[in-house]
């Protein structure tokens, strides 16, 4: 029987088989990419590559607990002692390194500076020229000056005067060791040209000094962490859209396979009235299952052997990951992927099997089309528990911890509840929302916008089936653009609202030099805040070492240019023993003494001057600029004295701030170039979560819509034979289409909104002024492909259907 149904609806399988095969690709692919994520390949060491030795400051703090040591990196490493380098000295070349931000008129975006003494450890070697002599020459690497170019940069004009050949791990220029010094005073390693050992011993007695030989040099490097952060953000990334593709893969799976049986009840039941048992309809139904479930699973298999490459090369293009990411040779993500597309394909058809093998005879005899009962008792039972279940955990959430509603991890996965209760729950509002949208149309003359209503209406399960993608579609796209760009604004409002400067001035580079900042305060009629970004690290609970971002600030200067979200104690308070935290903070009691590790890794013990809301979760704390030793200002805050210009202080700031580079922006300015910016890789990586998402969708629609036409020959023929035209009926088809789009989507936006509400109700309640922002232009998008698919992939194969004779299609039977 078994080969018989197999070859009697080919179609029917063919749709399935589609469905499972890219469901199992998908899943494939994700677990190539996670798995490839999971390691970066070894780096060796770039700017220290032919370094005899190097000596580095401390730059992490390690704190021990009961449990075991807990390590954080400082936000500010230390320099190596003066004693100790005095007895480097001794042993060897003792060359200091150092690394600044330059920014040159026609030059790369991320140009660094260093002294002309470190070059020859990379090693760079001079390819035209000479070295620099003076303070205004510099030698650069790559073609973009040549010898005897004139640059003007932030640091002053100077002239180019050598190249050298480019290395590729960075756009680099050469200043001479004295300049260089100059322009960034700092030296946190430096170059000991002597034997490692005797390095050792030198500076044995300073604490978290490191001496770094080998491939450890790298450590030496910018960014040393930039590989495994790069792989904690892929895997984040991936692990998200590897979440999102297997709900959507599973999802779509278990109801083409839902739909499919359910279009073949008249089937179940003819085969009963020859005799099959319910227990033959069911093994036959688990057959075909397997069946279509092992080939369907295989294909998709090679499928996302190809589609991972293809993946891959996408995020390194887009910046999404780094130039050395690729697919690695990994063989447990196809046994993943071709066993869940198995399980869920006979899951799928145990469900639909028991429903099948319970077919009453008599309904082989009904030729009426319409659903008689769409809803199940198990349907029921697991609509409503879904549904039930996202209602009390947003409430639990709300309650105990709002922030925790602000989470990628939560703002991701909990539509996923909300669109599988309401899935399940579908027939129960397709009739009402299908009345409601036909309402108009059904009144127009004629007799189309009736039957369209009608059909719909009539046929819930269709309907059901075939809104399924759309809803999906509509509410991912909704609810994870929706969910960034409402965070990102009440974010922005956040600091909107606590900032009362009229300009901020900002600078790309290592931070302000003191001759600036003196020229900023001299500006009339402005009162300037000048501060620093830091770190703070406490023990809580004993055992976690914890890092927060801190600000430093002058006590006058900060009530001026600053109003904090404070919900106890007094920002003026804040003076060198004391600080001001924030509500996460585990104490958070003004007047409470806390031990804390400064920025860089001083530890002492402060007082809590005043405690402010927990917001958005980016509050953090603020410090003297005595607590944030190593610490450059960064941002300066302008605040305007009263009956003062606003633009005769804006031109003032400007040529104070000429020389050095920095730029000056009004405070909204500032808060549209600062937030868009920050949000731009998560941006991009929801984009790409969606694309992959909603691509599946969108062919799953496809797919489900041509199984839905094709079965309804015997519905066109009676339009046909009834006096309609081709054209009519074509048009109805359409129709049809879009109505069944409509009900998708408003289910679609119900899930973005109800998502958005919960985010909107943790912001109010964590003190932050927000809107529900959803994003219309990419809902409209979606909803606007899905009605695109719908309608084509309904009238071809209807018009395929009406080539030939109504009479011969009114006798086909199924």
């Amino acid at each position: 029987m078994l080969s018989v149904t197999l070859r009697a609806r080919w179609g029917t399988f063919v749709g399935s088989f589609v469905a499972l095969a890219l469901g199992v690709a998908l899943l494939a692919v994700m677990g190539l990419v996670l798995a490839s994520s999971s390691a970066a390949p070894d780096r060796k060491p770039e700017r220290f590559a032919a370094a005899p030795v190097v000596v580095k400051g401390a730059d992490t703090l390690r704190v021990p607990t009961p449990i075991g040591e807990r390590v954080q990196r400082l936000a500010h490493p230390r320099a190596v002692p003066a004693e100790a380098v005095a007895k480097l000295a001794k042993l060897g070349t003792v060359v200091a390194d150092r690394s600044f931000a330059v920014r040159a008129q026609g030059g790369p975006d991320d140009l660094v500076g260093h002294p002309w003494s470190t070059a020859a450890f990379a090693p760079y070697t001079l390819d035209a020229g000479r070295a620099p002599r003076t303070a205004d020459e510099v030698v650069v690497s790559g073609d973009w000056a040549r010898p005897g170019t004139l640059v003007r940069t932030d640091r002053g004009t100077v002239r180019v005067v050598g190249t050298v050949t480019e290395r590729g791990f960075e756009d680099a220029v050469f200043y001479t060791d004295t300049r260089a010094a100059r322009l960034s005073p700092t030296s946190a390693q430096l170059t000991v040209d002597a034997d490692a050992a005797a390095v050792r011993a030198a500076v044995r007695e300073s604490a978290g000094v490191q001496v770094l030989t080998g491939d450890a040099r790298r450590s030496a490097d910018a960014d040393p962490e930039r590989d495994s952060e790069a792989l904690t953000a892929m895997n984040a990334m991936f692990g998200t859209a590897g979440g999102v593709t297997a709900f959507v893969s599973v999802f779509v799976v278990a109801s083409t396979f839902a739909f499919v049986v359910a279009q073949r009840r008249r089937e179940f039941g003819l085969l009963r009235t020859a005799g099959a048992t319910p227990g033959q309809i069911r093994r036959t139904v688990l057959a075909e299952a397997l069946a279509v479930g092992v080939l369907a699973s295989a294909t998709g298999c090679a499928l996302g052997t190809y589609g991972a490459p293809l993946l891959a090369d996408r995020v390194v293009d887009a910046e999404l990951a780094p130039a050395w990411f690729v697919i690695g040779d990994h063989t447990w993500p196809y046994h993943l992927a071709f066993w869940t597309g198995l399980l869920v394909a006979l899951c799928g058809a145990i469900a639909a099997s028991w429903r099948a093998g319970r077919t009453n005879p008599v309904q082989a005899l009904r030729e009426a089309s319409v659903d008689g009962q769409a809803m199940t008792r198990g349907r029921w039972l697991f609509g409503t528990g879904l549904l039930l279940t996202a209602a009390v955990t947003l409430g639990l959430a709300l309650v105990n911890d709002p922030g925790d509603l602000l989470h990628r991890k939560t703002y991701v996965s909990r539509p996923m509840l909300l669109i599988t209760a309401l899935a399940l729950l579908t027939p129960v509002v397709v009739r009402p929302l299908t009345r409601l949208l036909a309402w108009l149309p059904a009144r127009l003359p004629g007799a189309g916008g009736m039957l369209v209503r009608e059909n719909a209406a009539a046929g819930v399960r269709r309907t059901a089936a075939i809104a399924a993608p759309v809803l999906v579609m509509v509410a991912l796209t909704g609810s994870l653009l929706g969910a960034g760009t409402t965070l990102n604004s009440a974010k922005a409002a956040e600091t909107r609202e606590r900032t009362t400067a009229a300009f901020v001035v900002t600078t790309s580079g290592p931070g302000f030099d003191a001759a600036t900042l003196r020229e900023l305060r001299d500006v009339p009629g402005a009162t300037i805040s000048a501060t620093a970004s830091s770190a703070v690290y406490v023990l809580e609970d004993g055992v976690a070492l914890v890092k927060s971002e801190a600000r430093t600030a002058e006590r006058a200067s900060l009530a001026v240019n600053t109003r904090l979200p404070l919900t106890a104690g007094k920002a003026g308070d804040l003076d060198n023993e004391s600080i001001i935290v924030n509500e996460e903070w585990q104490r958070h009691t003004v007047g409470q003494r806390v031990r804390v590790w400064l920025g860089d890794g001083t530890r002492k013990t402060l007082r809590i001057a005043a405690v402010m809301t927990t917001g958005t979760g980016n509050n953090g704390v603020y410090v003297t600029p005595a607590n944030a030793p190593g610490a450059t200002v960064d941002r300066v805050d302008v605040a305007l004295t009263d009956g003062a210009d606003a633009d005769a202080v804006a031109a003032e700031l400007r040529k104070a701030v000429r020389a050095s580079g920095a730029q000056v922006l009004t405070k909204d300015q500032w808060i549209r170039a600062t937030y868009p910016q920050t949000y731009r890789t998560t941006r991009l990586g929801f984009l790409l979560v969606l694309g992959i998402a909603l691509l599946y969708t969108g062919i799953s629609l496809v797919n489900t819509m041509v199984m839905a036409t094709s079965d309804r020959a015997r519905d066109l023929a009676v339009l046909r034979l009834a006096g309609a035209t081709r054209r009519q009926v074509l048009r109805l088809v359409g129709a049809e289409a879009l109505m069944v789009v409509a009900v998708g989507a408003l289910l679609g936006l119900l899930v973005a909104g109800l998502n958005l509400a919960g985010m909107w109700g943790a912001l109010r309640l964590l003190s932050v002024p927000g809107t529900i922002e959803l994003p219309w232009a990419a809902i409209g998008a979606a909803v606007g492909a899905c009605a695109l698919l719908a309608v084509i992939a309904s009238v071809v194969p209807a018009a395929l259907v009406l080539r030939r004779r109504a009479v011969e299609l009114a006798g086909v039977r199924e």
